[in-house]
């Protein structure tokens, strides 16, 4: 049987993956982390608060959040849409690798536009621009775990989804600020990471062409349609993207105001030179965590425990700094953090190939589950800064993050088919 053929026969790929083939997957990520972290965690904000130009630091957390949020309003179409398209796609490049090329296209070319943007309204159109490019594109990458992934393998191939989240950070963090390069700068570098990183594994891992057997015509109807897995049918769906939902929502609480919590709630007045160390810590113990629990899970064959455990260890993360806020507890908690989110990006990766309703709509399917994972990291800027404006500090966001993390353990100990 041709690989054409046995790729639109198979339900679950049988033969494992190459070195070369992770090699580039992971290096392809690097690039998306660069280009979506670096951002996030330091040049919007910074690009907001020159454009606000005001001292008030509540005002730079909420227009930060707003520019999050209208992003992640695309996101929400982006996802499961691409997801859909991408499994009905018969190109003679394959289903997944035109996306793929065309989300890391949009996305580099948003983000060079982002920089030279001077008006509120000019960043929050390109940003949500350059989150529907990241969309497009991870939403075809994680697709692909699940087309040419055994399972046996998926624990560990996500690892290398994952570990690369904590280097791109870094990576980019650090070249923004050992070189100088500022705002526009820094988008440049983003967006050359992002081309020279994806394109090799672009070019090179092959995608056969699929002929979406028995896949009726996408039409608005049917769109809305197929975004609802209904969770009485497919509990064990409905039980991981939910815990997928807490936990990341938990996490964006935790990370995503790591500048400003700095700054304002530890009055850190080095507040930007001391974020690059922190965040190296969380990053060699997201990739120790994510390499070394994601291939262990592949072995014993378990995926629940080791999520649930992971919820728990972030929860404390975030707990720890909302009681006994320092800078050295905030190496502490990123630390701690970098252990539960490594291994939660990469075991819970692999359950949700796992749990999926249909091996048909792959893609779609893991666009609905990359909701959970892209929403919250989108508008958990926005929900944290209310939480401070109202309450008056990072006490209550870091209670709401550990809260919400407990909540996605005991999610995913309800799920029944995934050991």
């Amino acid at each position: 049987m041709s690989d054409v053929a046995a790729a639109t026969t198979r339900t679950e790929p049988l033969t494992p993956v190459t070195g070369r083939w992770i090699a580039l997957f992971a290096a392809a990520w690097l690039g998306v982390w660069m280009a979506q972290l670096t951002p996030i965690q330091l040049l919007l904000p910074a690009q907001i608060e020159t454009e606000l130009r005001t001292n008030y630091w509540v005002d730079n957390v909420l227009w930060f959040g707003v520019v999050s949020g209208i992003a992640g309003v695309c996101a929400i179409i982006a996802y499961p849409l691409t997801g859909a398209l991408s499994d009905r796609t018969t190109s003679r490049f394959g289903r997944r690798r035109p996306w793929v090329a065309g989300g890391a296209a949009l996305f580099a070319l948003a983000l060079l536009a982002l920089g030279a943007q001077t008006t509120m309204a000019g960043i929050a159109i390109c940003w949500a621009l350059a989150l529907t490019g990241f969309c497009v594109l991870t939403a075809a990458l994680t697709a692909m775990i699940s087309d040419q992934v055994p399972v046996g393998q998926r624990g560990y191939v996500s690892g290398w989804m994952s570990a690369p989240q904590a280097i791109g950070i870094i990576l980019g963090l650090a070249l923004v600020t050992i070189l100088g390069l500022g705002t526009l700068g820094g988008y440049e570098l983003a967006a050359a990471a992002l081309a020279l990183l994806v394109a090799p594994f672009l070019l090179v891992v092959p995608d056969p062409r699929h002929y979406a057997r028995g896949l009726p015509p996408l039409t608005p109807r049917r769109i809305a349609g197929e975004l609802w897995i209904s969770p009485r049918t497919h509990p064990d769906f409905g039980w991981t993207l939910l815990s997928r939902v807490l936990v990341n929502l938990g996490n964006a609480f935790g990370t995503g105001l790591l500048l400003y919590f700095l700054e304002f709630g530890l009055g850190d007045r080095n507040a930007e030179n001391d974020l690059i160390p922190i965040v190296f810590v969380y990053m060699v113990f997201v990739i120790a965590a994510s390499l070394a629990l994601g291939g262990i899970s592949d072995r014993l064959q378990r995926r629940k425990l080791f999520v649930f455990l992971a919820s728990v260890v972030q929860a404390i993360a975030a707990l720890l700094l909302a009681f006994l806020p320092s800078l050295p507890m905030t190496y502490v908690g990123g630390a701690l953090l970098g252990i539960g989110y490594g291994c939660f990006l990469a075991v819970d990766q692999a359950l949700a190939t796992q749990v999926l309703p249909d091996p048909e709509t792959r893609g779609k399917d893991l666009g609905i589950m990359n909701i959970a994972w892209a929403i919250p990291q989108a508008f958990g800027p926005l929900l944290g800064g209310i939480v401070v404006f109202w309450l008056g500090g990072f006490t209550g966001l870091f209670i709401l993050a550990g809260v919400a993390a407990l909540g996605g353990a005991f999610a995913v100990a309800r799920v029944r088919s995934v050991a």
